[in-house]
């Protein structure tokens, strides 16, 4: 499983590089191929630390940005929301959508 990994204004250490890996493994979890997987993390003026990661999957491709003081809560936040888009489009197909078919009609009594 390889995951690219890119820094801007920061370089990626063996700590940082674990956490993603273990992230995009916990993915793992919902039995989809991950074919594509990358990540870029970057530094904001303002301090604040932001991550990008998009995975391509045999139904389309998952996105995720998130920006955060913290590095590991913004991996952990694009986390989660990589996890939401990958659950909400592998129970697409069993999503229980409007029926249309017809019940049966309960039959009337009759008065007595």
């Amino acid at each position: 499983m390889t995951v690219n990994i890119a820094g801007k204004n920061l370089e990626i250490t063996p700590a940082i590089r674990e956490r993603i890996e273990f992230k995009f493994k916990k993915l793992e979890k919902y039995q989809v191929q991950l074919i594509n997987k990358h990540a870029v993390i970057s530094t904001e003026p303002n301090r604040q630390f932001k991550v990008e990661a998009s995975a391509t999957i045999p139904g389309g491709q998952l996105v995720a940005s998130a920006e955060h003081d913290d590095m590991y809560g913004a991996i952990t936040e694009v986390y989660q929301k990589l996890e939401r888009q990958l659950n909400k489009q592998t129970h697409k197909p069993s999503a229980r959508r409007a029926s249309h078919c017809d019940k049966p009609e309960l039959p009337e009594e009759a008065e007595a």
